[in-house]
């Protein structure tokens, strides 16, 4: 194993703002604290949350100001009390901040082994959408086989991650994007009936090809108007679980639909949860998600690779909505 630099480059929002905020800067090398391991990054996934912090939105006290959830990369050292990880293991990780660098620290039960199957830069894509899907669509939406499934936005990382596993675990896919090319992608990953929400009607669809039953369960990451027609569309004992709301968090809830269908509501956001509970999804990740992936039932969806210098880029990417999968910041460091 080479010797470790004495300086890494990283990447923060110097100040609150758009893309042009974000600026690459070089720091210590960071040290593996105590219950951490020491990583060295090989490309880091760029997520909505990330778009969040460097527009200003305050992040959980102690938390590092270098951008950056999810990491693939190597272990190259262990701080004191770890077990379960070696230092070379390539390895998927979570993280509370700090993967939009060369090397960043990670608690090991918050680290997944990178399937053989699967590319170390690929596996970048994994993390925030795995915790996330498992989390919300799994325990919350308790999707079970033979259930339908609607998920809006689709063809982003996160939700064409939970086509995937929707598909894998035996459940029907009804899933929203937006253009010809986004309902492609989605055809091609197992979606059961792909909706153009620029040409559709995703309520209409849902009433032909249900038969006026609805659909068991809801994804939602758009909130607003949408929250009632998800309604409309449900299925008697329907679980809808909100994942964001890009279109307006403050909703009207029309309590007689929800009562007369016997509905619940839900959501959650990962981010603020306890570093225990996050080691419990990852076993939870160990034991069901990765078998999809090392088996090629479930694939992250890359749409682009881009140099950690270009970060700016990544950011007004993931913010035109034009991506089909997740955008991904990479090091050059593979091994």
């Amino acid at each position: 194993m080479n010797a470790l630099p004495d300086i890494l480059r990283a990447v923060i929002a110097r100040e609150p703002g758009g893309p042009e905020v974000l600026t690459s800067v070089e720091r210590p090398m960071t040290q593996p604290g105590a219950g951490e391991v020491l990583i060295r990054v090989a490309a880091a996934g760029v997520n909505r949350p990330d778009l969040m912090q460097r527009s200003g939105m305050p992040v959980p006290p102690g938390i590092t100001d270098v951008l950056g959830l999810e990491v693939s990369g190597t272990v190259v050292a262990l701080g004191s009390d770890v077990v379960g990880v070696a230092v070379g293991d390539r390895v998927m990780a979570l993280l509370s901040g700090g993967g939009y660098a060369e090397f960043c620290v990670a608690r090991p039960d918050q680290c997944l082994p990178v399937p053989a199957e699967l590319s170390l830069i690929d596996a970048a894509g994994v993390p925030e959408a795995a915790f996330t899907v498992w989390h919300n669509l799994f325990e919350l939406g308790r999707l079970s086989a033979g259930d339908t499934v609607l998920i809006h936005g689709a063809a982003s990382g996160v939700g064409s991650f939970a086509v995937q596993c929707a598909h894998a675990a035996g459940a029907r896919v009804i899933a929203t994007a937006g253009g010809a090319q986004k309902v492609a992608m989605l055809e091609a990953i197992g979606v059961w009936r792909a909706v153009d929400r620029h040409t559709e009607d995703f309520v209409a669809v849902i009433e032909a090809c249900t038969e006026g039953r609805g659909v068991d369960v809801v994804l939602d990451n758009v909130g607003g108007p949408y929250v009632a027609r998800n309604l409309q569309a449900m299925a008697m004992g329907g679980r809808h679980v909100s994942l964001s709301f890009l279109q307006g968090a403050k909703v009207e809830v029309d309590l007689q639909t929800v009562m007369r269908k016997g509905l619940s509501l839900t959501s959650s956001t990962l981010r603020p949860k306890s570093p225990e509970e996050k080691a419990r999804l990852a076993a939870c990740i160990r034991e069901h998600v990765l078998p999809w992936l090392a088996f090629g039932q479930v694939t992250p969806q890359i749409h682009a690779c881009l140099p950690l210098d270009q970060a700016a880029d990544a950011h007004r990417l993931l913010e035109s909505n034009a991506n089909l999968g997740k955008v991904l910041l990479v090091t050059g460091a593979v091994s």
